[in-house]
């Protein structure tokens, strides 16, 4: 009998210490799974670093990141399709903002994320944010500011006697332009006809845009029209040329550009990345500017192109994932990091005047160290732009013909408008 007491006080001792383990193993931190999606394997790499940094700062809320860089559309497409099915969705995704119309339409199937915006919001340039609220509900976190600038390679202006610093206008940019090209040969500056960056930041800028802040078309207003009328007289006076490749994102254009093709290019910020891994023999040679305006007073900027990152209604830890998202690119450290991984003006402006930003990294290297003190001087003139619900069919349109009609077959640019606007309404 004494003998059964003590097996069954062993078997209890020894049952006793496998649940001791067990429960160590739980309170030592099991990571939590997050899956994330994007079409950008560089976004992939950065909130790969950044949950190793919040594993870091956290030993007891582990996150085991599973992430997967798609093609661009299948990207949108699998994410659409999963959350109107309401299976499959991961618990993070990056929305383009081209394609955030999409998932807005109804009832969005995200996480509102005002409780990680709103606290932050005097550090925030929250039109960034606008772009993915609705009904007062913040939907995703951009990665970037994307603050329109004009790139010139200053060898080819002073090899034409042009100061950058004297073209204040669109019109003094035209007549810089026609000096350039009779005193070097090229142009001043290259046109998308595939693309909209050459088009929608001057209409920004210029006080309209493709949608008003209803979400009703406008593409084809007056000032529109003005717009692409001018773009269209820079190419007639071989001012601009059509990019090769037919956007600032071809290996043709990059070739081109590299061997000193053009002076000029007006793109957001976000496109040092191209020159520093594109145009590398043009290092030392770009200097970064504010764009020309229409008539004075207007802002000198516009935020331009972007990446929301969202949180879906079918992530099982939400408020995890949701101090995860603040951690990575709402707060301070995360926009330095978004700086010195991805080289983008972060959304965060206090982080633009931290010493880390000035710290020598290869953009500075090949613009030099005040690029944002260049930028803190934009920071009030940054226009925002209106996405809605039909942004992504006018972004269709005017990269499939708008801009190809009237910049390469030099169709009527207020007849082309009209016919965009009716195809669309």
């Amino acid at each position: 009998m004494k003998k059964g007491i003590t097996l069954t006080a062993t078997l209890a001792l020894a049952l006793m210490l496998v649940l001791s383990a067990c429960s160590s193993d739980n309170s030592s931190g099991k990571a939590t799974k997050v899956v994330f999606w994007t079409f950008n394997e560089l976004h992939q790499k950065f909130f790969e670093s950044m949950a190793d940094k919040w594993n870091e700062a956290n030993p007891d809320e582990q996150i085991k990141l599973v992430a997967t860089t798609f093609p661009y559309d299948d990207n949108h497409n699998k994410l659409q399709v999963a959350l109107q099915s309401g299976k499959g969705a991961p618990d993070m995704a990056d929305i383009e903002i081209s394609k955030i119309g999409n998932f807005l339409k109804g009832e969005p199937q995200l996480v509102p994320l005002n409780d990680i915006v709103e606290p932050n919001k005097d550090n925030l340039v929250m039109s960034r944010l606008d772009n993915y609220a609705k009904d007062g509900q913040y939907y995703g976190i951009d990665y970037h500011v994307g603050a329109q600038v004009i790139y010139y390679n200053k060898e080819i202006l002073d090899q034409a006697g042009v100061d950058a610093d004297k073209i204040i206008t669109w019109d003094d940019f035209e007549a810089a332009g026609k000096q350039v090209l009779e005193k070097t040969g090229k142009p001043m500056t290259t046109v998308e006809t595939t693309d909209q960056w050459s088009y929608w930041p001057l209409v920004v800028e210029h006080g309209s845009d493709f949608l008003d802040k209803d979400g009703n078309v406008t593409l084809n207003d007056q000032v529109n029209v003005d717009v692409l009328t001018y773009l269209q007289k820079l190419v007639n006076e071989k001012v601009a040329v059509v990019a090769p490749g037919g956007f600032h994102h071809s290996e043709e254009y990059y070739g081109f550009m590299n061997g000193g093709g053009a002076a000029s290019v007006w793109m957001p910020m976000w496109y040092m990345g191209r020159f520093t891994d594109y145009m590398a023999d043009l290092k030392g040679k770009i200097i970064i500017k504010p764009l020309p305006v229409f008539k004075q007073g207007e802002m000198r900027s516009s935020g331009m192109g972007g990446t929301g990152t969202v949180i879906t209604n079918q992530s099982k830890n939400q408020e995890l994932v949701k101090k995860f998202l603040e951690f990575a690119k709402v707060s301070k450290e995360g926009n330095i990091e978004i700086w010195k991984q991805l080289g983008f003006d972060p959304i965060r402006t206090d982080a633009w005047t931290d010493p880390a930003m000035n710290e020598s990294n290869k953009y500075t290297d090949y613009f030099g160290k005040d690029i944002f003190t260049f930028l803190s001087s934009l920071k009030d003139e940054i226009a925002p732009t209106n996405i809605k619900e039909k942004t992504p069919a006018v972004s269709d349109v005017l990269k499939t013909k708008t801009m190809f009609q009237a910049l390469n077959d030099l169709k009527d640019p207020k007849q082309v408008l009209d016919d965009s606007a009716a195809s669309i309404k």
